[in-house]
């Protein structure tokens, strides 16, 4: 297995920041999410980072090396993670930083494929080896972590069956969808299909298959792709997805999806504070 996982936490949390519809989160809540990278947001009695909950599952799944792509202002991710920039001890694992730096014409980060590329060059041996890679807004399950830690191919990702999301229908639309061909092989990433077209990306078990950016790569496969990664025009990002798909065009077949049905809860607004709460109250 790859015990070597990527965690993406330096982007800008855009949408974290705007005001909530729900009126059950508190004020403590309220001011760690405007000030406060999202995955650092105290969850549970002991108002731990939603972090911490993701970096356990991580451990239980077999990873022993954690990279925390984390932006150039990162004092709290160290408080709670290690003060060294590489080779901290947390409960087991072995936590290191890339610092996701943002250029002098942008305010904003570059995006993920962006902050992936600026990772592997901070950490060069990662390109000669295989890794995961994962959003920290996500607690992806153990069974999930470990799936794709232990895949053997090259890359891969976590295919999750879309009726088994937990979202609103709503949510639910605006994820995009996967089309596989009929040995799981990713073909394509369709964002924001429209619902007349949404039938003909069904796979072989008659599922919906959604990407919830949980992935395996070999580092000589991905890195091409996202050092010399296209902005995306619409976000004016250079995205982790596009480079997937550049790398499909020149190496077909070459990432596979595990299927999965199962829910992931997601940190992406205020709102979902108290959900993730309750999710972890249930569950944990």
């Amino acid at each position: 297995m790859n015990d070597s996982l990527i965690i993406l936490a330096g982007g800008a949390s855009s949408r974290m920041k705007n005001p909530a519809k729900s009126v059950k989160i508190s004020v403590e809540e309220v001011k760690q999410a405007n000030q406060r990278s999202k995955s650092l947001i105290g969850i549970g009695p002991e108002n731990r980072p939603f972090l911490d909950f993701l970096l356990t599952n991580a451990k239980e799944a077999g990873y022993k090396n954690i990279f925390l792509i984390v932006g150039k202002d990162n004092k709290l991710f160290r408080e709670y993670y290690g003060q060294k920039d590489r080779g901290n001890n947390y409960k087991g694992l072995t936590i290191s930083y890339a610092i996701q730096h943002i250029p002098e014409f942008r305010v904003k980060p570059f995006g993920t494929a962006d902050a992936l590329r600026q990772c592997l060059e901070q950490y060069p041996d990662l390109i000669e080896h295989s890794f995961s890679v994962c959003n920290s807004d996500n607690l992806y399950s153990i069974k999930a972590l470990n799936a794709i830690a232990e895949l053997d191919y090259p890359n891969g990702f976590i295919s999750y069956d879309r009726e088994s999301l937990q979202f609103n229908s709503e949510r639910i639309k605006q994820f995009a969808l996967a089309k596989l061909d009929e040995h799981n092989y990713l073909m394509d990433i369709i964002e924001k299909p429209k619902e007349n077209e949404v039938e003909e990306f069904r796979d072989n078990y008659g599922k919906l298959r959604i990407s919830m950016n949980l992935f395996k790569f070999k580092g000589k496969y991905i890195y091409p792709f996202v050092k010399n990664c296209p902005v995306n025009p619409n976000r004016n990002e250079k995205e982790l997805q596009t480079a997937i798909l550049n790398m499909l065009r020149k190496y077909p077949k070459s990432m596979i999806g595990i299927p999965l049905a199962e829910h992931v809860p997601d940190l992406t607004s205020k709102d979902d504070i108290n959900t993730i709460k309750e999710y972890i109250k249930k569950y944990r």
